[in-house]
């Protein structure tokens, strides 16, 4: 299913919002980290930032990459750019204003050495995606993403089973029904991106899968609600204004513990261009 990258994400406030999040929290920081780390940029001379958003993860592979590097970080919200423009400023790093689907037209002819995604690659016509990504992926050229858990239907052992409290999701739920009749969210179980899906469509756009890997991010109820505030995250998610949005949180907040943690849960792939045999 094709999903709208840019919907809600081309818009000041969300920006600076994300951007605000993303230099506060370490969620975005620390699994950039992690694809970049598994991207093996030691030789690289070229590499993308898929879906950059405001440069949590260029601002990772810089701090890899070789000294030469060349890094393209593409999305398809100029308000997002706006910002990473304003707050990243090295000069080996460029934007390129896209949709992932467009890669290849954007790419440098010779080809690149890497592309990372982070959170992402979910939103996009992953099939597109993954042949261009294909397309300008130099032969052992590493192509490295993550699935949110619910998506890829993966659970990490340290995500408890049984929650012992109800989750800020669950209590802005119940709050919206109560005050403004919202229907709860819809969870029919079948995960939007497994594994099996991720690897077919890699097979079909000539990838080879390398690695996959469950990783967990333990999150406090702060950061929780730190991340809900930002616009195109709040819930529920149609049928209320922010400010509506914004007040349920507050009063699902007030029912937990700060510092109570949760546990997310995290797909990570690593695809290949497999090098040709001689």
């Amino acid at each position: 299913m094709t999903q709208d990258a840019l919907t809600g994400w081309d818009d000041e406030t969300t920006a600076e919002a994300y951007a605000a999040f993303a230099h506060t929290f370490p969620m975005y920081s620390a699994s950039s980290r992690d694809l970049v780390a598994r991207a093996r940029l030691t030789d690289s001379h070229v590499i993308v930032d898929l879906c950059g958003g405001t440069g949590a993860t260029a601002e990772a592979i810089l701090a890899l990459a070789p000294p030469n590097a060349q890094v393209i970080s593409l999305d398809n919200a100029p308000s997002m750019q706006r910002i990473g423009r304003r707050t990243l400023n090295d000069p080996r790093l460029s934007w390129v204003t896209a949709p992932a689907e467009g890669l290849a037209e954007h790419a440098p002819a010779h080809g690149v050495d890497a592309v990372v995604c982070n959170s992402a690659i979910w939103k996009t016509d992953v099939p597109a995606v993954f042949a261009a990504v294909r397309r300008v992926l130099r032969p052992g050229g590493r192509f490295v993403f993550n699935v949110g858990g619910g998506f890829a239907g993966v659970t990490h052992p340290d995500a408890p089973t049984l929650p012992t409290s109800p989750s800020l999701g669950t209590l802005i739920e119940r709050i919206a029904a109560r005050d403004y009749g919202t229907p709860p969210a819809s969870a029919n179980g079948v995960p939007r991106l497994p594994l099996t899906a991720v690897t077919s469509h890699l097979t079909a756009a000539g990838l080879t899968l390398v690695e996959t890997d469950v990783t967990a991010q333990h999150v406090t109820m702060a950061e929780r609600r730190a991340w809900l505030s930002i616009p195109v995250f709040a819930r529920p998610d149609s049928g209320l204004s922010y400010e509506q949005q914004m007040a349920i949180l507050q009063e699902a907040y007030a029912q937990t513990c700060p510092d109570d943690v949760t546990v997310t849960s995290w797909l990570v792939v690593v695809a290949q261009l497999e090098e040709p045999q001689a």
